[in-house]
């Protein structure tokens, strides 16, 4: 799929929202998250360099396997000794991108070759390699950037140069024929389709001055360096930012955390403000009850006459439990008076031996009382089954 003629961006925006915007088996095999910033490298791309147009096509992978990707097809500017020249390049976008670098294709036309040995050319088929290509970091690296460093390399360095075409014979009616005077004018060919400009090699008879290649070596090797340095920085930098970000990520998690056990507290008081509005509703129950039952004057209410036991068994056994504890106390009254030097320790083995046999004595009646009301118990259980029985 092409885009419409690149009058306007307008076009290239169209085409691109459409073929990104794609569903289903036919659509394009990248990442919706990444989509977004396709689209915007692409726009940023032919807004500066419009020789350069997006399209779709099929890209042959190594194995054999085919996929449908976008490209952005067109020439790179290169300044060569004060004259641009455009060179032919396609660069691809594979699946992974942007977080893997773009491949950069030179399409040399028929009247073009590559140059062999070229430090930006891997190979005759015009494979492009480049430290910036080496460097790439999602998500700060883009095509933008990419191109104009190209176009840089390229024009300190052409990797493409002119064919020579053969020489040949004509007929010439003159008997005494005159030598062309520019013999590499003559050797120069025709500009070559689509409106590309020759390369800067086409026709070159001479050889390059020794001093102007130790410059450009030069210069070549200090911007690689200086390009190293700044991707070292640039990862650094990036490191520090996706550090940062992690903190982030980590506070907004305690945040939540801590909203979170805002909310439970808030819940946990407004149960407790229900609970005391129960008790001080209770409260007032009761005073009024205390009111209206207990005027002054009356003299009291006996502990003992509080509770009435509904059979003599109740009764005995309430008694042997109050004399259990009372013996308790006693016991632990006495334990202190020895630890305070009150009474003396003979006194006080005394009195505990006297109250232990109390004690044992109370215990033992209380559990013959335990297993009395058990039976009794028993005896009520089965008498009510009997006479259900009966009735029924």
């Amino acid at each position: 799929m092409v885009p419409p003629p690149p009058a306007t961006s307008q076009y290239v925006q169209q085409f691109l929202s459409t073929v990104l915007s794609q569903r289903g088996p036919g659509s394009l095999p990248y990442a919706e998250d990444a989509k977004w910033l396709i689209r915007h490298h692409l726009m940023a791309l032919v807004d500066a360099y419009p020789s350069l147009q997006p399209s779709t096509s099929p890209f042959t992978h190594n194995d054999g396997t085919t996929t449908v990707l976008l490209r952005a097809e067109g020439t790179i500017p290169a300044v060569y000794r004060d004259v641009c020249y455009n060179l032919p390049v396609s660069i691809w976008l594979p699946e992974t991108y942007p977080r893997r670098p773009p491949s950069v294709l030179l399409n040399p036309t028929r009247d073009m070759v590559v140059r062999p040995s070229h430090p930006n050319v891997l190979d005759p088929s015009g494979a492009v390699t480049h430290p910036y290509l080496s460097g790439w970091v999602f998500p700060s690296s883009n095509l933008l950037d990419l191109v104009r460093q190209l176009s840089i390399s390229f024009g300190r360095d052409p990797p493409l140069f002119s064919k020579q075409p053969p020489p040949t014979s004509r007929p010439n009616p003159s008997p005494n024929p005159s030598p062309n005077p520019n013999p590499s004018i003559a050797a120069s060919p025709q500009p070559p389709p689509r409106a590309y400009s020759v390369s800067p090699y086409a026709g070159r008879q001479r050889a390059e001055d020794p001093a102007e290649v130790f410059r450009r070596n030069a210069i070549n090797k200090l911007l690689n360096s200086v390009h190293e340095d700044l991707v070292v920085l640039r990862r650094s930098r990036e490191g520090e930012v996706e550090g940062v970000f992690n903190c982030q990520a980590v506070l907004k998690r305690r945040e939540e955390e801590v909203l979170r056990g805002v909310r439970e507290m808030q819940e946990e008081r407004e149960g407790l403000e229900q609970q005391l509005q129960m008790v001080l509703m209770n409260s007032d129950v009761l005073e009024g009850w205390v009111r209206e039952n207990f005027r002054p004057g009356d003299g009291g209410v006996d502990v003992d006459d509080a509770f009435e036991m509904v059979d003599g068994l109740s009764r005995q056994m309430v008694e042997c439990a109050a004399a259990d504890m009372a013996d308790d106390d006693v016991m632990y009254s006495l334990e202190k008076a020895v630890e305070r030097g009150v009474i003396g320790f003979d006194v006080y083995m005394k009195n505990v031996r006297a109250l232990s046999r109390e004690q044992f004595f109370h215990r033992a009646i209380a559990v013959k009382v335990r297993e009395a009301q058990r039976k009794a118990h028993v005896d009520r259980m089965a008498s009510r089954a009997g006479a259900a029985q009966y009735v029924g």
